[in-house]
């Protein structure tokens, strides 16, 4: 029986921890390794929040990374866009930074969102949050495996450190944690990728969009969303000049 009492953050902060245990107790079974543990944990984590979200909200579109995609969503008002599991093979290697998105985007808007980082045992909410203080030495999240050329760009220009690590989710939710300043991505990316965050993000008082500096927008024909810049409001406008200064 569907609870539609809940409020859309209420039945997103409860899919995402509760993905994020379904994980966790995938994990912890043993029963698969690697590449292998990272394939079974998209399939059950997907499965699990298709449901969720057609069980409760019946009414609404999805868009899941792991879900066949349909034109349909595009002329609905409401699309919830999902990552089941971001950052599989951080999931797979045992680690810490991988995260589960659940985002609601409405008129094409990251209105609601949950990120889930289950390592940590922390979900983050689009509301309201105090923000850490901005660092001396300012901190830019990279990629563990590629990172951008425009972020390392800035970062140089900025004098900061470089701070790796895994999934988009994670990065996002460590300028909310404090233990980053800015989370610079260039490297392509999908709407799946970067709502829930973004939602979060925004929602918290920091600074969300484009690295041109247009606003982020979702439910388009074409999913891909190459890129993001994530940071404190006061930063925004310094990265956005240094950036427009990289070469393509």
């Amino acid at each position: 029986m569907s609870n539609v009492k809940m409020t859309d953050l209420e039945l997103a902060k409860v899919i995402a921890e509760e993905t994020g245990k379904i994980l966790l107790n995938l994990r912890e079974a043993g029963l698969f390794q690697g590449k292998a543990l990272g394939k079974a944990g998209d399939r059950v984590a997907n499965a699990f929040i298709i449901e969720a979200l057609r069980e409760n909200r019946p009414d609404d579109a999805i868009l899941s990374e792991e879900e066949k995609d349909s034109t349909a969503r595009l002329a609905a008002e409401r699309v919830w866009i999902v990552d089941p599991l971001d950052g599989t093979r951080e999931y797979g290697e045992g680690r810490a930074d991988w995260a589960v998105h659940i985002a609601l985007a409405i008129g094409g808007k990251p209105a609601i969102g949950a990120v889930a980082l289950p390592g940590l045992g922390r979900v983050f909410l689009s509301q309201p949050q105090r923000l850490p203080a901005i660092a001396t030495k300012l901190r830019v999240l990279v990629s563990r495996t590629r990172p951008g050329k425009e972020a390392l760009a800035v970062a140089e220009a900025l004098g900061a450190e470089l701070v790796p690590m895994g999934s988009a989710g994670a990065k996002a939710m460590a300028v909310l944690r404090g233990e980053a300043d800015i989370y610079l991505h260039t490297g392509g990316q999908y709407e799946w990728d970067n709502c829930a965050p973004a939602a979060v993000a925004l929602a918290a008082g920091l600074h969300a969009s484009r690295v041109d500096g247009s606003s982020l927008a979702y439910n388009n024909a074409d999913p891909y969303l190459p890129d993001l810049l994530i940071c404190q409001k006061e930063l925004a406008p310094k990265v956005l000049a240094l950036l427009s200064k990289v070469p393509a």
